[in-house]
């Protein structure tokens, strides 16, 4: 288990926590590893009824660390990235997250495969993508539409255009916003409330409220093939330069 990766038991809640708190939880691909193996975990043992997401400090998650990423990776399943990504689309159990702060990237695709999704009063949601010489990823060209409409969706994909926690609530992505002293505690109390509830009425009501998964697994199958492509092309190479040196990138000369 990664240290920037807490794994905890809360009675039948099993509890992943960011825990980069100084680089705003950029994900490593330790830490998708981490997770993983905390969700395979969850999905072994009877006695967890759920996942809950949290992250400590001030930000949910940045995203992708972007020095890790620019070093390359590999399309396959077993890449740590793209295995988050199935195990969590293809997760049985209910997936409660609770979004303080930063969620850039799959920090909001990732809603998109949870099941209760609260935010503080100062989450912020985005989806840079292009602003990265990316494109999205985890299924989220078909399930975010789907989620927030396609005017919306296109703003957030294209232009890498921000939600405030009140507007993911408008636009239904977010369930609703927790206020409060103690935000990972009131989002832990509406996990717990999940996990009282009849075990297999629960897993059916998710069961029945999925997504067609042939559907998904062949978008998010395409997106990171080019996903992956993305990430040795020049115009990925200029973002990263220009990261490391302090600039905006200069996409004229492309």
């Amino acid at each position: 288990m990664s240290d920037y990766v807490l794994n905890e038991r809360d009675g039948s809640l099993l509890v992943l926590t960011f825990n980069r708190p100084d680089k705003k939880n950029a994900i490593t691909h330790d830490m998708y590893t981490a997770f993983c193996d905390g969700m395979d975990e969850a999905a072994a043992d009877s006695s967890v009824r759920a996942v809950v997401f949290l992250g400590n400090g001030d930000a949910f998650t940045s995203g992708n660390d972007l020095k890790d990423f620019a070093a390359g990776i590999q399309h396959s399943e077993e890449a740590p990235v793209f295995r988050f990504l199935k195990t969590i689309s293809q997760f049985e159990k209910p997936i409660v997250v609770g979004v303080n702060g930063l969620a850039v990237g799959i920090g909001t695709t990732m809603l998109l495969h949870s099941d209760l999704i609260y935010a503080s009063p100062d989450a912020v949601f985005t989806t840079p993508f292009t602003n990265l010489a990316l494109v999205p990823e985890a299924a989220s060209s078909l399930l975010l539409p789907r989620a927030i409409g396609t005017a919306k969706a296109t703003e957030m994909l294209m232009l890498g255009a921000a939600l405030s926690a009140e507007e993911a609530v408008q636009a239904g992505l977010v369930a609703r916003i927790l206020t409060g002293a103690n935000f990972h505690e009131a989002v832990l109390e509406k996990a717990r409330e999940l996990a009282s509830k009849a075990p297999t009425a629960i897993l059916e009501t998710k069961r029945l409220l999925a997504k067609n998964r042939a559907e998904v697994q062949e978008r998010m199958d395409e997106e990171g093939l080019l996903f992956a492509e993305r990430l040795k092309t020049p115009e990925f190479m200029e973002v990263a330069a220009a990261f490391f040196e302090k600039r905006p990138p200069d996409f004229s000369k492309f």
